[in-house]
């Protein structure tokens, strides 16, 4: 910069490919700012700005300087907040792509229940050609667990589809054509109607290990599971358990308690459960960097930052 005032520093700690569309981003769109790739040999930056999934361990000393972190994900559950100094803004990441994907993810997921797809992939197996009845959308009744951005979303595109949506949240949530539900009082009146349950939950203290024995029995027999929250929250005995009664009929599981699992692990090759790696969602690189442009420049003029995360819900 001809002023001779120091170009501000991103700092960027993630998959080196998608760093390489970050990098391009930056070159074309934002020469003011400095992007720099971290590595664990490299000395302290000086970077006021950090990008990461998982900051560097010793993050006082690696990033000094530090005044904002960008999570790379919607959710910031994962992160060790007490860690984090409390001068530097946490600011999760809110891309439409990442929101979009999710949407799709869980539709499919629904729909492959609602029309018994685990069943008939079971029957392909086996040999069988036996035809199930056709139930219709809106006589079917999904529950959605986590009413933020992503499952605010989901929900509502599922009520787009015809069907009976109902939702549940830590706190009162209002949504159009969705029946809402909150706290661990209005929990049981929830799940007694949801033939197939959405998690989108954040990872608490309070939702770890929420789905599990007692979650399951409350649902109406035969009901379906999705989550794509996170592997904490199934108690994967009680799954496994719930699966082997016909209490949970199938599942869909994008995430699970360990990843990778074993070969091995029960659920992965369970005949009812259709699993996949942990990508029901990402963020989108090319529009992820964009976000973060737009942060920098608003802090830099000593503006507000949007999708600052407030520590004390840790979401």
């Amino acid at each position: 910069m001809g002023d001779g005032t120091a170009r501000p520093t991103l700092l960027y700690k993630s998959d080196p490919i998608r760093g390489a569309v970050w990098d391009r981003v930056f070159r074309e769109e934002a020469p003011d700012i400095a992007l720099q790739v971290w590595s664990p040999d490299a000395p302290p930056s000086d970077a006021a700005y950090l990008v990461a999934w998982i900051p560097p361990e010793d993050l006082e000393r690696s990033v000094p300087k530090l005044e904002v972190l960008f999570g790379l994900g919607a959710g910031v559950d994962h992160l060790k907040l007490d860690r984090l100094p409390p001068r530097v803004q946490l600011v999760r990441m809110v891309d439409p792509d990442l929101t979009r994907s999710m949407v799709e993810y869980v539709l499919y997921a629904v729909l492959a229940l609602h029309r018994d797809i685990p069943a008939y992939l079971a029957d392909q197996r086996e040999g069988r050609w036996a035809p199930r009845p056709v139930r219709r959308a809106p006589d079917r009744t999904v529950g959605v667990m986590g009413l933020g951005v992503l499952g605010r979303a989901a929900a509502e595109a599922l009520r787009g589809l015809g069907f009976a949506v109902r939702g549940w949240s830590a706190s009162e949530k209002s949504i159009p054509g969705v029946t809402c539900f909150a706290g661990t009082t209005g929990l049981p009146d929830f799940l007694q109607g949801c033939e197939i349950l959405v998690c989108l939950l954040p990872l608490t203290d309070a939702t770890r290990g929420l789905l599990n024995a007692a979650v399951f029995s409350a649902l109406p027999a035969g009901a379906g599971l999705v989550n794509v929250g996170r592997g904490g929250h199934v108690v994967e005995a009680d799954l496994l358990a719930a699966l082997e009664s016909g209490q949970v009929s199938a599942a869909m599981l994008d995430v699970l308690a360990t990843e990778p699992p074993a070969p091995d692990h029960p659920l992965l090759r369970h005949p009812r459960v259709m699993p996949t790696p942990h990508v029901a969602s990402a963020t989108h690189p090319e529009s992820a960097a964009r976000q973060v442009i737009r942060a920098i420049r608003r802090h830099q003029d000593r503006l507000p930052l949007e999708n600052v995360v407030d520590r004390r819900q840790t979401y």
